[in-house]
């Protein structure tokens, strides 16, 4: 059968990762600095994604293609190295294609020979995220557990200087995968969606963007699985009613795809929420800060 297919000119890609969002399927993630189809499988050949790459990298291409075969999959995900196996191997694991993964497995095991790698590490790498952390914390790690973080109301003394004020931290965990869009303190907050850099670069990020606000941080261009970022954003949006989204990025082109998330998240929410975009640059200064 003849299907469309996205294709990737990967000599014109330059790994902003702003293509990602736009495929709902999850089928594109950026690997090694380029964006990469992992699976055939979840790709409709829509084309949702075409629109959001700035460098003209993406196309349509209709080809003569078979019913889905996973180990032909698995031989064209070979071609693009051991990053594109695990994350195609991740993906079709977050969806729950076991039988997939079975002929998947099947295939690489009968031809661990040939590979690069062996069949220990690319099973260490597929549940890398499931493994309890050291110190033990398999099936409900502490680190996860959803928390309020109380403050005490002090007075700042003035032997300290601005910069050298308190966490403005309310809550825990931050980062998107880890949170619970359910816990109560999402309830009617004003929320923050940082980029994993943006508290770093800003000494004073706590005090201008955090006061009083509930935080989720995430890496639009070295994450996996951030169709679970889009799916979160929505059920605080319509099921926690936050107030207000802000996001914070970088202004390095990659970070955009953040703001793409965000902005694709209140499109398809069923309630409307006000969404600012806050830009800050390498050294730390608020480059542009406005409502969208």
């Amino acid at each position: 059968m003849e299907r469309d297919i996205i294709k990737i000119d990967e000599e014109l890609c330059n790994g902003c990762g702003e293509c990602v969002p736009g495929c709902h399927e999850g089928a594109l993630q950026i690997i090694d600095g380029k964006a990469r189809l992992i699976s055939d499988l979840m790709c409709d050949g829509l084309g949702a994604c075409l629109g959001h790459c700035p460098m003209g990298a993406m196309e349509i291409e209709r080809r003569e293609a078979d019913p889905y075969n996973e180990t032909t999959v698995i031989k064209l995900m070979l071609e693009k190295g051991f990053n594109t196996v695990v994350a195609h191997l991740r993906h079709l694991k977050d969806n729950n294609e076991y039988d997939f993964i079975k002929e998947a497995m099947t295939y690489l095991s009968s031809h661990e020979a040939e590979l690069d790698f062996t069949m220990s590490e690319l099973k260490n790498a597929i549940h890398a995220e499931d493994k309890p952390q050291e110190g033990g914390c398999g099936g409900g790690c502490p680190g996860s557990q959803s928390q309020e973080i109380k403050r005490p109301a002090f007075t700042m003394p003035t032997s300290v200087a601005p910069q050298q004020g308190g966490s403005e931290l309310q809550q825990w965990p931050v980062q998107m995968h880890l949170i619970n869009p359910g816990a109560s303190f999402f309830q009617g907050a004003d929320m923050v969606l940082a980029a994993d850099c943006a508290p770093f670069a800003m000494g004073n990020f706590h005090s201008t963007f955090l006061k009083n606000k509930v935080l989720g941080i995430a890496c639009p261009k070295l994450d996996n699985g951030q169709e679970t970022y889009l799916n979160k954003l929505i059920t605080l949006i319509n099921d926690s009613k936050i107030n207000s989204l802000t996001v914070v990025i970088m202004e390095v082109p990659c970070c955009g795809g953040l703001m793409a998330i965000a902005q694709q998240a209140v499109q398809l929410a069923s309630r409307k929420v006000p969404l600012k975009r806050a830009v800050v640059s390498i050294q730390g200064e608020v480059l542009s800060e406005d409502w969208v």
